[in-house]
């Protein structure tokens, strides 16, 4: 017999006879006469009740049913007669696929830290919060892939392995095949890399930008969806080793039209998600509410976080100058009390989370896009302003998170180009591929990179990125 999973299931609102189905006891208790098994699949968070007559299965089996065993249960879907669920089924067969020895097993019905759960990150989907979250995630990374069908872009598949600092910060893990205790020299005495793999030095991309561009010079709508790798000695709750970012680029855009493109593509993804999501995001929306109790009253969030998704896609963004944000901060009753940790005084500052997030969920209360940023501190290929001291960069800014989309109009002129390579180190003949999409029909573009994880974060409510990948990469944390 075919299986039915518990999502499909719990649709049906009447009885049937001989359904099958498997999944994970998540708890059984018993009476005299009747055994009641709380049975998940993973399909939905939620569970359905098996009621299992006593007298008509074998004691042995029973007493391996528990939680955490694994299940197969053959019966009738019946109207129930508890006031918990509508329906149930009445088993008539069950079999215990694997059993979970519940002397043993960490995952015993009760409320476990977040931490103690990251130290079981192979088993914490089984938990109501994890799968809640693992649903949301992969419904996001649909929702990206939809928008961007929809609209007409292609998907490309860029670089893992590459030569080039896409960023120019150095944070990069090397790949290497070279023997780690004598690689061969060359005559300066520095690592020989012609003898790598690659006949070059190369390491894990932090970014896919670059190989975007060359393909919006030609297809025109692009995007890639991919893992990146920073090696960035942080242990904050918003930085992760491992993590995915999606970054289209589109030939003909300017800033404007960047800013557009990431308003519209986040409203529509979110939005997507709440549609599909509803019991796992009431879920979460629960799991906030409980966690917000338990902060101090001037932390705590004026907004649930379903009211708080619905805000973002009902709601213009607000648009400033990064001049504008400054003043702003710079008045502001936590820098004149000195409250921020990062005072703001000068103008040229990188702005701190803690800056971000005033912005957004003090001053303006809602998403905040902040264009024309400092040359000084921002990549070598965003589009010089006509002032000659700012980029024509953005950032968008979300509450609770902070930077959620950075992006820029990317600078098209050749030697202006060769310029801000050549300030931050950058040899020409390094990206001289780059450089020829400068030299060969060349054109405005522009484009931006999402984190994915930090969207996945402010969606669900959670606190901490760790809790929002599958399996977490983080400095001295490779498990898994």
């Amino acid at each position: 017999m075919k299986r039915t999973e518990i999502k499909s299931l719990l649709s049906i609102e009447e009885s049937n006879e001989n359904i099958l189905v498997k999944g994970w006891v998540r708890t059984k208790r018993e009476s005299k006469n009747v055994a009641f098994i709380a049975l998940n699949d993973g399909s939905t968070i939620n569970n359905i009740q098996i009621v299992a007559d006593v007298n008509t299965f074998d004691e042995t089996l029973l007493k391996k049913i528990n939680t955490g065993a694994c299940i197969s249960a053959q019966g009738n879907w019946i109207a129930s007669a508890g006031g918990k669920q509508a329906f149930e089924l009445h088993a008539e067969k069950i079999n215990v696929l694997g059993e979970a020895d519940p002397d043993e097993y960490p995952l015993q019905p009760k409320r476990h830290s977040l931490e103690f759960l990251r130290e079981l990150a192979h088993l914490r989907p089984r938990t109501n919060t994890f799968s809640a979250i693992m649903r949301v995630r992969h419904t996001l990374a649909y929702g990206i892939h939809k928008y961007f069908n929809d609209k007409g872009f292609v998907y490309m598949n860029t670089p893992i392995i590459t030569g080039s600092d896409a960023e120019g910060a150095g944070e990069m893990f090397k790949v290497t095949t070279l023997p780690e205790n004598n690689p061969p020299k060359n005559e300066r005495g520095e690592v020989d890399y012609t003898q790598d793999f690659f006949g070059k030095a190369t390491n894990l991309t932090v970014s896919g930008q670059l190989q975007a561009e060359l393909g919006a010079m030609a297809l025109s709508k692009v995007y890639t969806f991919g893992p990146t790798f920073r090696a960035e000695n942080s242990n904050t709750t918003r930085h992760l080793a491992e993590f995915w970012m999606v970054e289209p680029e589109v030939a003909f855009n300017d800033i404007n039209d960047n800013q557009d493109l990431a308003e519209d593509f986040l409203k529509q993804v979110i939005k997507y998600t709440l549609d599909t999501c509803k019991d796992d995001l009431a879920f979460l929306n629960k799991r906030a509410f409980e966690e917000e109790k338990n902060k101090p009253q001037n932390e705590r969030n004026e907004l649930s976080l379903l009211e708080r998704l619905e805000f973002v896609i009902s709601n213009e963004f607000e648009r400033i100058t990064y001049t504008e944000a400054i003043d702003i901060l710079r008045n502001s009753k936590p820098n004149k009390k000195k409250k921020f940790n990062y005072l703001v005084s000068d103008w040229g500052i990188d702005l701190q989370s803690e800056h971000e997030r005033f912005l957004v969920e003090k001053h303006f209360k809602k998403p905040v896009i902040i264009v024309d940023y400092p040359a000084s501190i921002k990549a070598f290929y965003m589009k010089l302003n006509d002032d000659k001291k700012t980029v024509r960069g953005m950032d968008i800014l979300f509450p609770g998170i902070g930077e959620i989309v950075g992006g820029s109009e990317r600078e098209e002129n050749l030697e202006k180009l060769k310029e801000g390579m050549k300030k931050v180190g950058i040899p020409e003949e390094e990206l001289s591929w780059y450089l020829d999409t400068r030299k060969y029909g060349t054109a405005p573009h522009s484009g931006f990179g999402l984190g994915f994880e930090r969207l996945v974060l402010f969606v669900t409510g959670m606190s901490n990125i760790r809790d929002i990948i599958p399996f977490p990469r983080t400095p001295q944390n490779a498990e898994f």
